[in-house]
């Protein structure tokens, strides 16, 4: 029984114990919980507060970006609808325009048919005036050729007939004793008129009768610079051959070196480079090959200048550079014996004067007549000089007038123009001139000396040739760096060969090869 009421006891306890432990932990289980409770829904609120700033501030962002696009939007808008009112307002402005142009033209167009209507009424009163007056003078041409046939018994058929053969026959012969007559004037007329037009541009040109020659003569202070000249062991006179292709010829006439070539305008360039040198008095092959350099130069200036005055003189305007240049080289160039520059103005002026005298265009023929001979100048070809001119020119847009004349000055094509027959003309009246003709033998002895030249300037290597002597020495400068010594001998032996083949000279032609290397440093 007591161990019952122990066990009873001891049960008891426990569902106390239990009880209380039961109570007491879920007090502190709530405890807790309603903490943790109030943490998590302080630390929602947290979350929250922060989710709405991002939100807030990519919303900001978001609206700003979209601000910025459509600003940029509604600019590009304005723009467009600025650029589209401005076409727009061009548009209505040019339309406005073509309302009054058409507004106008309507108008004169009205302006015009009523002066039209104006015109074909008084033309028809005019008409029915004239027909009116026709019919009544046929009516008194009726009686009078009714009064006519009463009188001389003849009809109006035959009495017109008679009239008419009389009239025909008095007509034939009177014709043709004018034409007779007219053609006996027209004759003696155009003699005169052709010999006063001649004779007169004769009179108002002076010719200047001068004769080309191949010496140049230069006069020195004394005769001691002779010795400067011809140098050590003649190294100098060699050098000035060399640079110039001209003949130096130091003999003992006093105070006189003579410059002798057939190419006029490489005496030019000599002869000047000479005086340099006398005026420095320094003469040695560096000195004379600085001095031909500024002698060209000169000469160069000289052409140009040449040229220039030449188109002044003549009042020839619009003439290109390279053509002025070509002009300015016929001074340094012969034809027959007389300067070509000289002969060219003449014919231009002559040309020029006919042709004012017959009422053509003076400024025409003066050109033409300046450009006739230029071909002689050019690069020489197998065709005339005339063709090679008349096509040199036609690159310039040349007139045909003037192509015309200068390619018919020799007969090389048919005249189309009177102005070409008056530079053929003028061109006669030139070269007729005393001595002219006799220049013959010496313009082809010039020919040869350049055919010459030519031969040697077709092998590889050359960079100079000279005719000298009269055609009897051509000298050749050949490039040091690409001819040899022993290819200079190969090439002296061609040349000899090539000149046997294709020239015709008196004698013997002697060729010498100049090769030259030169080397040059700077000392800075």
């Amino acid at each position: 029984m007591g161990i019952v009421i122990n066990l009873f006891l001891i049960v008891f306890a426990s569902v106390i114990c239990f009880a209380v432990g039961f109570y007491i932990g879920r007090v502190f289980l709530e405890r807790i919980g309603t903490t943790k409770v109030l943490e998590a829904e302080e630390r929602a609120v947290q979350v929250v507060q922060e989710a709405q700033k991002e939100a807030n501030d990519y919303k900001e962002l978001k609206v700003n970006e979209v601000n910025q696009e459509w600003k940029k939007r509604k600019r590009e808008f304005d723009s467009e609808v600025t650029i589209k009112n401005n076409k727009f307002a061009q548009l209505q402005k040019q339309i406005r325009q073509k309302e009054v142009t058409i507004n106008n033209q309507q108008r004169e167009l009205r302006d015009g048919e009523r002066r039209l209507q104006e015109q074909k009424e008084e033309l028809r009163h005019q008409t029915e005036n004239v027909h009116s007056r026709a019919a009544e003078l046929e009516r008194t041409i009726t009686e009078h050729n009714q009064r006519l046939e009463s009188i001389s018994n003849l009809t109006a058929e035959e009495a017109r007939q008679m009239l008419i053969d009389n009239m025909v026959a008095k007509a034939r012969e009177e014709a043709t004793e004018t034409i007779h007559h007219i053609h006996e004037e027209a004759e003696q007329q155009a003699n005169r008129i052709a010999e006063k037009t001649l004779l007169t541009a004769i009179q108002r040109i002076s010719f200047e009768q001068a004769t080309e020659s191949a010496l140049s003569v230069v006069h020195i202070q004394s005769d001691e610079l002779k010795g400067r000249i011809i140098g050590r062991e003649g190294r100098n006179i060699k050098a000035f051959e060399n640079a110039t292709g001209v003949d130096i010829i130091v003999d003992d006439t006093p105070e006189v070196v003579i410059l002798s070539c057939f190419d006029p305008l490489r005496r030019e360039m000599a002869k000047r480079t000479l005086q340099k040198l006398l005026v420095d008095g320094v003469i040695h092959p560096v000195a004379i090959e600085k001095a031909y350099q500024d002698a060209k130069k000169e000469v160069d200036d000289v052409i140009m200048t040449s040229g220039e005055e030449a188109l002044s003189a003549l009042q020839i305007p619009d003439m290109p550079a390279e053509i002025v240049t070509l002009i300015g080289k016929m001074k340094f160039h012969t034809v027959y014996g007389q300067n070509l520059l000289q002969h060219s103005r003449e014919v231009a002026m002559l040309a020029g004067l006919m042709a004012s005298e017959i009422k053509l265009d003076a400024r025409l023929a003066k050109r033409a007549g300046l450009l006739h001979d230029i071909g002689l100048v050019l690069p020489e070809t197998e065709e005339p000089h005339a063709i090679a001119a008349t096509k040199y020119l036609s690159k310039f847009n040349e007139s045909p007038v003037v192509l015309n004349a200068i390619a018919a000055h020799h007969g090389d094509v048919e005249k189309e123009s009177p102005i070409a027959d008056l530079v053929d003309a003028a061109n006669v009246i030139s070269l007729s001139r005393p001595g002219a003709r006799g220049a013959v033998t010496a313009e082809g002895n010039v020919k040869r000396l350049e055919s010459l030249e030519e031969i040697a300037k077709t092998f590889p290597g050359v960079i100079k040739t000279y005719a000298l002597q009269a055609g009897r020495e051509i000298r050749v400068i050949v490039e040091g760096d690409n001819v040899s010594d022993s290819q200079a001998d190969v090439l002296a032996h061609d040349i000899a060969s090539k000149i046997e083949s294709q020239a015709q000279y008196p004698g013997q032609i002697k060729v010498t090869i100049v090769r030259e290397k030169r080397s040059v440093a700077f000392a800075k």
